[in-house]
């Protein structure tokens, strides 16, 4: 039995890789709603809906775990999900505790960039409430880097002027952490070191996500014993230039951008 893991499009390859790298003895399923991309920008109740649908054509195959690797498809479905299906989800949020416990004692602020969406929602600001006891966290919402990461637009000079107009009314070196709040912001996390200042951390949810995945396998007794490393791509319209992207993007990420982070920190 696989691990699906599940988003709107191209960013939960930035978790797939992780989970590759965490997990080598799974089989996975990677889904992406290519019917209705982006989420970002959608409301609530649009975004359960699509969940819905694409959660139902994930499961004709057989499914152990499902990971909904997207911050604005778990903040607007993920507790609905779970009251209607009976296999483990593991749903995303921004990593702003860790960040927040990164920062307490340097006094510097956190800065977490996602979609409108995610930013918007209860889940997220109930988040910020509950762990930002020393106001340190600012939002900082992105809505066209999702567009930017589904057309591989990865051009350095392009997306250094576009990063750089979005930071423009920020001071940068106030902060101490970028928090990826997008599971599509990673594609960028190489071009972001170059141009933020070199004290500041860029954390994303990523890890933290894979590693909650292991212990409900862990827990409910199906972690993989055989040799694992499958993966197969599908999405909602099945269009198969789709797909092919799909194969550019996680080869892309996985070389390009983790596999450069990786060798550049021996703690990877």
């Amino acid at each position: 039995m696989r691990i699906a893991l599940f988003d709107s499009g191209l960013g939960g390859l930035t978790v797939l890789s992780e989970a590759v790298k965490q997990l080598p003895n799974e089989d996975f399923l990677f889904f992406a709603d290519t019917l209705h991309v982006p989420y970002g920008t959608k409301t609530k109740d649009q975004v359960l809906d699509y969940v819905r649908q694409s959660v139902d054509m994930i499961l004709q195959d057989e499914i152990k775990a499902l990971v909904i690797a997207c911050n604005t498809a778990t903040s607007a479905a993920a507790e609905e999900l779970r009251r209607e299906y009976d296999i483990p989800i593991i749903g995303m949020e921004p990593a702003v505790k860790p960040a927040v416990e990164m920062n307490r004692l340097t006094g510097k602020r956190v800065l977490v960039a996602a979609t409108p969406l995610t930013l918007h929602q209860s889940k997220y600001t109930q988040l910020v409430s509950r762990v930002d006891d020393h106001s340190i966290v600012d939002s900082l919402p992105l809505p066209e880097l999702v567009g930017y990461c589904e057309a591989l637009e990865f051009d350095p000079d392009r997306m250094t002027r576009y990063f750089l107009d979005k930071f423009a009314d920020y001071r940068l070196e106030e902060y101490g952490t970028l928090v990826l709040g997008c599971t599509h912001y990673p594609f960028y996390t190489r071009i972001l070191r170059q141009i933020l200042p070199p004290h500041i951390e860029i954390i994303d949810g990523s890890a933290g996500t894979v590693r909650r995945l292991d212990y409900i396998l862990k827990k409910t007794g199906t972690s993989g014993t055989q040799r694992g490393g499958d993966i197969r791509f599908a999405c909602s319209s099945g269009d198969p230039e789709y797909m092919a992207k799909m194969h550019r993007a996680y080869d892309y990420y996985s070389t390009q951008v983790a596999g450069f982070e990786r060798a550049a920190d021996p703690s990877f």
